[in-house]
């Protein structure tokens, strides 16, 4: 019985910390969504996203475009450079983290193929171009 205890206090524990990340950061603020308006952005806690749809991206992505630094962007994504203009995208260890999101057919990849505006090793969702 002392066993079965253990497992189940592990298990609870284990889901506690491993839930879905969405901790009021860029989760919760669907970062990286796929979007057609902004208000498909909307996290439904008040009436304005906190963040833009960007249309540059295949199936639009929630995010923001225009930033000049990580500070400018939602808690859980960072300012890359692509293709000469800035975007707050969502950071990743893993590609299931892009997609939560996202349909299949304009899944998002983690990379670490970006140039970040104020440095790092980190890798974000990119979503595919929208001539892909």
């Amino acid at each position: 019985m002392k066993n079965r205890a253990t497992i189940l206090f592990f298990l609870a524990a284990a889901l506690a910390a491993g839930g879905c990340n969405d901790d009021g950061g860029a989760n919760a603020q669907l970062i990286g969504a796929e979007c057609a308006t902004a208000e498909d952005c909307d996290d439904n806690d008040d009436d304005t996203p906190a963040v833009d749809c960007v249309p540059d991206f295949k199936g639009g992505v929630c995010g923001r475009k225009g930033c000049t630094h990580d500070v400018d962007c939602p808690e859980g994504s960072i300012c890359v450079d692509i293709d000469g203009q800035n975007y707050c995208l969502l950071v990743c260890i893993d590609k299931v983290e892009c997609n939560r999101h996202r349909s299949l057919e304009n899944e998002a990849n983690c990379s670490s193929n970006i140039d970040p505006v104020d440095g790092g090793t980190d890798k974000v969702c990119v979503p595919p171009s929208s001539d892909s």
